[in-house]
């Protein structure tokens, strides 16, 4: 699979990084063997970074991943995140270096690893000055127990403020078809910097999978619930435009996931998307993405289908959007 680096002074990774929130069972059940099966066809298609992070299933990802690690041998690239902190049954954010030190610590046990590639601030806490979120994610690198930091979810000016104290090796915010805010300045930031740029959710969630996304199917638990976009007053209208770039990718030949991972490699070298499912068979109608060729007829034709501004409703809740930083 194409490379690409993770950060101006990070190792070469797969162009396609593998997302494993899903093993949590946000989107539905699933099984540890599925699980283990869809990590088996990611390393077989070529990714070696994979994704994760504390809460994802409150540890059970990064277990799976750890399992995982330890049956097979494989010594892929991990990146995972901690900031949430959700005891007594509220929601903070906390970026204290007790906390994500600790959290950390937590992650290495459950991945069975010593250190890990990435380690990433899941939110930036408001109350924490983005300079001192940076100072310890400094000490963690010096102490070894990570190669490099991230943040996810953040504005641009966060981004800089971090990477003034001690390199940004990645960002990672919610970018696809459907959701192009990063576009109004962080990802030519990002670009500027030598820092990584990682998409999560560049598949839409499901919506530019095979079979679509539906609404009608999800389970109580399933996240997408929350979302305004799948929602009844909202859901008509992006299905509509959905279907026209579906039936766009089947006369292309190429999967209508393929073809949307295909759009976001395209927006620049620094991007590194990083997908997800829960099935082998899912990862393989979209991994061979990056050996398609994009063309201006191809890229003409998806701003016809799928303009900026396109998608009904917001991509999150009011409470997912709390803990998002905003910057337009």
């Amino acid at each position: 699979m194409l490379q690409r680096r993770l950060g101006a002074q990070g190792p070469l990774v797969s162009a396609l990084g593998f997302g494993c929130l899903s093993f949590g069972g946000i989107f539905g059940p699933t099984t540890t063997e599925e699980s283990l099966a869809a990590l088996d066809a990611a390393w077989e298609a070529g990714i070696t970074l994979f994704d994760t992070a504390n809460i994802y299933g409150n540890g059970v990802s990064e277990t799976v991943l750890g399992q995982w690690l330890a049956r097979t041998g494989h010594r892929p690239c991990i990146a995972t995140k901690a900031a949430f902190d959700r005891r007594d049954g509220v929601q903070r954010i906390d970026n204290s270096p007790q906390h994500l030190r600790a959290e950390l610590e937590g992650s290495l046990k459950r991945l069975g690893v010593d250190h890990v590639t990435l380690f990433y601030a899941h939110r930036h806490a408001p109350e924490v000055p983005a300079e001192d979120l940076a100072g310890t994610m400094q000490r963690l690198v010096e102490e070894g127990k990570i190669l490099g930091y991230g943040l996810s979810e953040v504005a641009p000016a966060t981004v800089a403020r971090a990477h003034a104290v001690h390199p940004v090796m990645a960002v990672q915010n919610e970018y696809s078809l459907w959701t192009r805010q990063p576009e109004l300045g962080l990802i030519q930031l990002c670009a500027r910097l030598g820092v990584a740029f990682v998409p999560f959710s560049p598949l839409a969630r499901g919506a530019f999978g095979t079979p679509m996304a539906d609404p009608a199917t999800f389970g109580p638990q399933d996240l997408r619930r929350r979302i305004p976009r799948f929602q009844a007053e909202n859901w008509p209208h992006n299905r509509d435009r959905l279907t026209a770039f579906h039936r766009y990718a089947e006369s292309l030949g190429v999967p209508p996931a393929a073809l949307a991972l295909a759009w976001v490699l395209d927006r620049g070298p620094h991007l590194i998307p990083i997908p997800g499912t829960r099935t082998a068979a899912h990862l393989r109608a979209w991994s061979g993405a990056a050996r398609i060729a994009m063309t201006d007829e191809i890229r003409a034709e998806i701003d016809r289908l799928l303009p900026v501004g396109w998608a009904w409703g917001d991509r999150y809740d009011d409470g997912m959007t709390a803990t998002a930083e905003r910057y337009s």
